[in-house]
């Protein structure tokens, strides 16, 4: 139970101080993601130089799992390489799928918090929004 209570602390604090929640003038990548099924919406903004991601910031509205998921993503891919991020993310689609080791789960760091979205199927596509942005946007680089 006491695990439980950890990460809605982390899903609730990344949700209520997000870090990344803003405008990012330098980005020279952008992409918006929409959940039509329950309108969440993102904008994610990414400033990639040397196949590095130096900042990332995002804008939106959605669920508290959305936007705090998005939140905890940008924690983790800022200051990777693009590989890095795209590596992070198959990881934390296949967790959310339940199909994921003890290692990997260690890679994501504060992300597994979502991992309990897997037993609530209305609430993947909320937890994935930014993830999948993340992926479209990467996609050329």
């Amino acid at each position: 139970m006491a695990t439980n209570n950890f990460y809605n602390e982390i899903l609730t604090d990344h949700n209520l101080r997000p870090a990344h929640k803003h405008e990012l003038a330098d980005a020279n990548m952008e992409l918006r993601g929409v959940n039509p099924s329950c309108g969440d919406n993102i904008v994610l903004k990414l400033k990639v130089e040397n196949d590095e991601i130096v900042d990332g910031a995002y804008t939106g509205d959605g669920c508290a799992i959305s936007q705090a998921s998005a939140d905890i993503m940008l924690d983790l891919i800022i200051g990777r390489s693009v590989e890095e991020a795209k590596h992070l993310s198959e990881i934390f689609l296949r967790m959310i799928k339940g199909k994921i080791t003890d290692e990997e789960m260690e890679e994501l760091e504060e992300a597994c918090a979502l991992q309990d979205i897997s037993h609530m199927p209305a609430r993947v596509k909320c937890a994935v929004l930014g993830w999948h942005t993340m992926d479209e946007l990467l996609k050329e680089e």
